[in-house]
């Protein structure tokens, strides 16, 4: 199980992994609603290293990228689920429109992306290319989306 962390709090962590020469896999995203797909997700991005740092997007990050009426669940509460996770090993909460200032500081080993970016630009590559990182994407558990998933409560009678 991980912590909520400040950006502070990671960068140690990051240091001291570094120096135990343990590989830091690092992924973002909004994971509202939390769904056995983003276990399946998380899971599978902890197994590529040592440990797993998750940049969540906060409050207003999410409403700004995802519209009205998003998020469904406040960061506090995402940020606390997320981290009770056992692939977790640390989850900070950011409110940019991409995960690059963390990316810059934390420099992690690994960034994991999820499947879809097969076909689309990942706006993180250039970051993480920079500094010589590695780019993974990992498919979704197929049939299991937050999106997915609203829409199954919405059309509930």
């Amino acid at each position: 199980m991980g912590h909520i962390l400040t950006v502070e709090a990671a960068l140690r962590q990051r240091v001291a992994l570094r120096e135990a020469g343990q590989t830091l896999v690092f992924t973002n995203g909004h994971f509202d609603l939390l769904h056995i797909g983003h276990l399946d997700y998380l899971e599978k991005a902890r197994a590529l290293g040592d440990a797993l740092f998750l940049g969540l997007n906060g409050d207003t990050s999410t409403t700004r990228l995802k519209g009205a009426g998003r998020p469904l669940i406040p960061a506090a509460e995402r940020a606390r689920l997320l981290a009770a996770l056992l692939p977790v090993s640390g989850v900070i909460i950011f409110e940019g429109d991409t995960a690059d200032t963390l990316l810059t500081a934390l420099q992690p080993d690994i960034y994991v992306k999820g499947g879809d970016y097969a076909h689309k630009p990942l706006p993180e590559r250039p970051t993480v290319e920079a500094y010589g990182g590695k780019v993974m994407l990992i498919d979704f558990l197929p049939g299991h989306s937050t999106s997915a998933l609203i829409a199954k409560i919405k059309a509930l009678p």
